[in-house]
């Protein structure tokens, strides 16, 4: 079918470039799938090694006892609100803080992770904690594997798909690879979701999107993205052919996605009686910072930004104001450079309408960093130096941050302000 492919890039490394292991030729034990779980399971010891030792110096807390095992150590924060969404549900009434405000409480977590925990739950009679770990584990493993493809179909070599899967198993907040939290199975589906755009593939986004939309918020920036795509693909048509069935299947992909996306605050509206339950729930985690306030697109940020300059730092608001302006410029120069548009435009329509969507709603904190994991492929433009300093700085750099995110963000000190 006209059009139902896509160019490689002209760079792009030619059929006759791409090694044994990528055409299945060789060992089973050289090929690319293998390296790719070698590097993931390499990294989740390293990464289990760090946890334990946060683990033995915990001190009793809100969650566990004193020096935790790995399990109840890897269940707890937000790993405790989906085990109860797992065994309670949500609630038909709001809760308040001071019979006005609506205070913390599950809605804010969406049912697509527990339901899998749940069923691997009844199929092994694994206990939740386990179950969990175990989906979070192999979600991570197939994300790995599915990121690796992704980063060959956009026309990185071997070496440099293979280094980028490095950097995404050692990343600083890759511990959510095996803790009980929705990231690692939403990543598994966004990283599948990409690999289906950039191959055109639209009929099977349908269910890949939907379940994204069930297991963290990601329609809306999906859509835009999807928008972003067609637009392209309607501009490009005389040089790209844009055949009419593609062009009915992705605009339908795009107001899906959109649609998806508004679906859980719908499902909370019509749980509680209450049309703003999913965002009176999601803002009562920011009222400790700023109080409880309205939700006004595109102003959360700038909110935390005096916040985090004004009382953590001490100095004038507009400070704080204007080093976020200059941020968001620097990222938007970055998309532009040469190492982000060997990624291809769709991709960097994803970044640019994941960064927008974060921008428009969610307010930074602790879990920002969290929060800036779906901005993956640009580990790709990270992993294009073929340098053997580069790459083994860059690890050091990475595994360094991520016993800084442990200490900072999941390990916890009496009263914590700063949830992972």
């Amino acid at each position: 079918m006209p059009g139902s492919r896509v160019q490689a890039p002209a760079d792009a490394p030619g059929t006759e470039a791409v090694d044994r292991q990528e055409t299945g030729r060789g060992a089973w034990w050289a090929s690319w799938w293998v390296r790719v779980l070698a590097v993931y399971l390499a990294s989740r010891v390293v990464t289990t090694v760090i946890l334990l030792i946060f683990a033995a110096t915990e001190g009793p807390n809100a969650w566990t006892s004193a020096s935790p095992d790995y399990f109840s150590f890897a269940n707890i924060w937000d790993g405790r609100w989906y085990e109860i969404v797992a065994v309670s549900g949500y609630p038909a009434a709001l809760p308040t803080s001071d019979g006005v405000h609506v205070s913390e409480n599950a809605w804010a977590f969406m049912p697509g992770y527990p339901g899998v925990v749940d069923a691997v739950m009844f199929l092994t009679r694994a206990p939740w904690p386990v179950a969990a770990v175990l989906v979070s584990f192999l979600a991570g493993a197939g994300a790995a594997l599915v990121f690796h493809r992704l980063m060959r179909r956009v026309g990185l070599s071997p070496s440099q798909s293979l280094f980028a899967v490095v950097l995404f198993c050692v990343a600083p907040v890759a511990p959510l690879f095996q803790v009980a939290y929705a990231e690692s199975l939403y990543i598994l589906l966004l990283a599948v979701a990409l690999l289906l755009l950039v191959e055109r593939r639209y009929g099977w986004l349908f269910p890949v999107v939907l379940a994204m939309a069930v297991t963290r918020p990601s329609g809306l920036a999906f859509a835009l993205a999807l928008a972003l795509h067609v637009g392209y693909r309607w501009f490009r048509r005389r040089e790209d052919p844009f055949p009419a069935r593609e062009r009915i299947l992705s605009v339908s992909l795009a107001i899906f996605s959109g649609l998806a996306g508004l679906a859980w605050p719908a499902v909370a509206a019509i749980g509680t009686g209450s049309h703003t339950a999913y965002t009176d729930t999601e803002l009562a985690w920011r009222a400790p910072y700023i109080g409880y306030t309205d939700l006004l697109p595109f102003t959360p940020w700038f909110q935390g930004a005096d916040w985090w300059a004004s009382a953590m730092l001490g100095l004038p608001g507009w400070v704080g104001v204007v080093v976020l302006i200059v941020l968001v410029a620097l990222f938007a120069v970055l998309l532009f450079s040469p190492a982000v548009r060997r990624l291809g435009v769709d991709l960097r329509f994803w970044i640019a309408a994941y960064s927008v969507y974060l921008l428009a709603v969610f307010f930074p904190q602790s879990s920002t960093f969290r929060l800036l994991m779906p901005l993956f492929p640009l580990l790709g433009a990270m992993a294009l130096p073929r340098s053997r300093v580069y790459r083994v700085g860059m690890v050091a750099l990475f595994l360094a941050l991520q016993v800084g995110w442990v200490a900072v963000c999941w390990s916890i000190d009496g009263y914590d302000w700063s949830p992972p």
